[in-house]
């Protein structure tokens, strides 16, 4: 009998589970809250409730997998470490292609002549003197170095020459592009290194975090993660390639969803405490985006499943949109630590910050909001955000922190580099003055949103009457944007509107009117065609009200809360793998292979040569990635040509993949028999 961990941590809460793989079963199940300052903390938490709950003890436990949301979340809320771009061959137009100038935030990039044509030949010798000299005077004010070459996929020479060069004057993590995508369109490339450097140090700590804990209670299982398709990767091949777990807790949340519930054709929407995350199931099978993730406005080249991902979750920042004379609320992108979180462990400071504000004439401007310290490297910060820093040695006001108004974009900046958090209201909040949630503190929470409701609209007047009224009204918004990321979903993967904009479609006058039932001069109507599975742990209480403004069934699974945990062990290892065959001239094949280039004479060959390399390479990286009773597919997307009667090859893209069974610990009994089997 084998035992299964799984463990997702989000934003907010670290969830784990104990399944029985043989019965299907869940046996425990625990949460606990999401210990930014050291991972280790939560997951340690969640993980030996889960245990005590299911009465497994450690050595029985078979297979650890992780999910995580921390890389979606980081992208969307545009986190990260600061990272240097070497790009090699391309100019300045380039560079501003693909979003990748929005990507570097104004990050290093060293420029070099170098890179390769289409046929993968030396386009300019690559000047390693001079990129070394620049990395070394820039190695201490980064977190790693993204590299990216010119063709790169048709030959790689260039990016491994500047790894190797960068690994000597720095000793910091490099990215290469060519390592993540084989596919052509260099920009993209080299914007998807960018997020992939700028992620390493976060799900490094996350994974050590893992280890450390499991080490401590004597689980020796190996620790698997959750790639953004749902495969399972071993943990050492997942902290070089951290990108690759972008959309990894929303694609083990599809494969949970399944589980729990055996839908085949449905809507899946996850809303955690900083995104949600919608997916559509299609005959028991998410669909795997085939332009590429995309998260936080970026368009990546990492093999996803199909997702739709918004800063909208139950700690999403409330913001008073000023405009007009009533005023109206927006929430997210950013996440906020919500202020009945925040008191849990501060309650003296929240409540006489709170109870002081509350006496005011009218509320400051950073009245109600909270800065509170996080642990994350401090590498390559400017004075003047080191000296902000330096003052934020503990949770306090927003106000107390700041010494005066431009030292807001300071803060900004610490904000995006996850070294503080900000505190304020948030539907969490909300949730806690209506009822609907009891978790945190009640009392901290309706007087923060009696506080915001004492702000002004348009016409003078205060924007709510009390803070039921306002939690009303967030509740309400957190319900009409849920329908929207719905909406959105349906008409970008229903055939009939493929080439419209589903988000216009979704805020359309005539559909709202459709889903309002209106009857009129006209009589419309509309509703969603397909179920909605609604996972999360809030999603009990906010989603009945979406699947009515739908008009949709919704179905909230008993265990949807830990939806994530269950899907991280619910997976199969696997590895894909492309490389490219072209024909520069007539009666010449090339195989653009890892290694470099090789020509042959026809075209069978070479196409075989290219499958070779690739099943060798899928089968290693399968292997290391933990599979064991590997299947190996190839494919072979020939295109060609007729000219004059003769049929003339093009190119060549050649796939194989190799997947599966995630390689398990032998239980206390199966190593006692394989230990008497060996002594015969």
């Amino acid at each position: 009998m084998a035992y299964f961990l799984g463990v997702d941590t989000g934003g907010t809460y670290t969830d784990a589970v104990i399944l029985d793989e043989a019965a299907n079963a869940i046996l425990g199940k625990a949460k606990a809250l999401t210990s930014r300052h050291d991972l280790a903390v939560g997951i340690g938490q969640a993980v030996d409730r889960a245990l005590a709950a299911s009465g497994v003890a450690p050595h029985e436990v078979a297979l650890v997998s992780l999910s995580t949301t921390l890389a979606t979340n980081a992208l969307v809320e545009g986190q990260g470490g600061r990272v240097a771009l070497v790009a090699i061959g391309f100019d300045e137009e380039d560079l501003a292609r693909a979003g990748l100038a929005e990507a570097l935030k104004g990050d290093p990039v060293i420029r070099l002549e170098g890179g390769h044509s289409h046929a993968g030949i030396e386009a300019a010798a690559l000047d390693l003197a001079r990129l070394e000299a620049e990395v070394a005077a820039l190695g201490p004010g980064v977190m790693g170095f993204a590299v990216a070459a010119r063709f790169a996929t048709r030959n790689p020479a260039h990016e491994v020459a500047a790894r190797e060069a960068i690994r000597r004057a720095t000793g910091r993590a490099v990215t290469c592009s060519h390592e993540l995508s084989a596919q052509l369109n260099g920009p993209k490339r080299a914007l998807t290194a960018v997020l992939n450097a700028r992620l390493i140090g976060m799900i490094d700590r996350l994974v050590a975090a893992c280890e450390r804990h499991l080490a401590v209670v004597g689980i020796q299982a190996p620790l698997m993660v959750v790639r953004g398709d749902g495969a399972l990767i071993g943990a050492a091949m997942v902290r070089e390639r951290p990108i690759e777990t972008i959309l990894s807790g929303p694609a083990a949340s599809i494969v949970g969803a399944r589980w729990l519930t055996g839908a085949r054709d449905a809507l899946v929407s996850d809303i955690g405490g900083t995104t949600t995350d919608v997916a559509i199931l299609k005959d028991g099978l998410p669909e795997i985006d085939p332009q590429g993730a995309r998260v936080g406005g970026f368009r990546t080249m990492v093999e996803a499943v199909a997702m739709r991902t918004t800063g909208l979750g139950g700690d999403s920042e409330v913001h008073l949109v000023s405009q007009g004379l009533t005023g109206a609320l927006r929430l997210g992108p950013r996440r906020l630590l919500p202020v009945s979180l925040l008191a849990v462990e501060h309650g003296a400071m929240v409540h006489e910050a709170l109870d002081r504000w509350l006496t005011g004439s009218a509320p400051g401007e950073h009245d109600g909001r909270f800065v509170v310290p996080m642990a994350a490297d401090q590498g390559g910060l400017g004075a003047r955000d080191q000296a902000l820093l330096a003052r934020i040695t503990r949770p306090m006001p927003l106000a107390a922190a700041l010494t005066s108004r431009v030292e807001v974009a300071a803060l900004d900046r610490l904000v995006a580099r996850g070294l503080v958090m900000i505190a304020g209201v948030t539907p969490s909040d909300a949730s806690h003055v209506l009822g609907g949630l009891s978790d945190w503190d009640q009392a901290a929470a309706e007087k923060a949103l009696r506080l915001m409701a004492l702000r002004r609209n348009g016409a003078g007047e205060r924007i709510a009457a009390g803070p039921e009224a306002l939690a009303r009204r967030i509740v309400d918004q957190v319900t009409a944007q849920t329908a929207d990321c719905l909406l959105e979903a349906a008409f970008a993967e229903d055939p009939r509107f493929a080439d419209t904009d589903a988000a216009a479609l979704a805020k359309h006058p005539l559909l709202s009117a459709g889903l309002d039932g209106h009857r009129g001069i006209l009589a419309l109507s509309a509703r969603l065609a397909l179920p909605v599975i609604g996972l999360g742990a809030s999603a009990p209480y906010y989603y009945g009200a979406v699947g009515d403004r739908l008009g949709c069934e919704m179905i909230l699974p008993e265990h949807a809360g830990v939806a994530n945990a269950i899907g991280a062990v619910a997976g199969q290892v696997s590895q894909r793998v492309t490389g490219l065959v072209t024909s520069p001239a007539q009666g010449r094949f090339v195989a653009h292979l890892s290694a470099g280039p090789k020509a042959f004479g026809a075209r069978d060959e070479a196409l075989n040569a290219m499958e070779t390399a690739l099943r060798e390479e899928a089968e290693a990286r399968a292997r290391a990635a933990g599979a064991v009773d590997l299947r190996v597919v190839a494919s072979r997307d020939i295109r060609e040509a007729g000219i004059e009667g003769q049929v003339l090859f093009i190119e060549a893209t050649v796939t194989v993949t190799a997947s599966g069974r995630p390689r398990v610990a032998h239980t206390a009994s199966e190593a006692a028999v394989a230990a008497r089997g060996h002594g015969r």
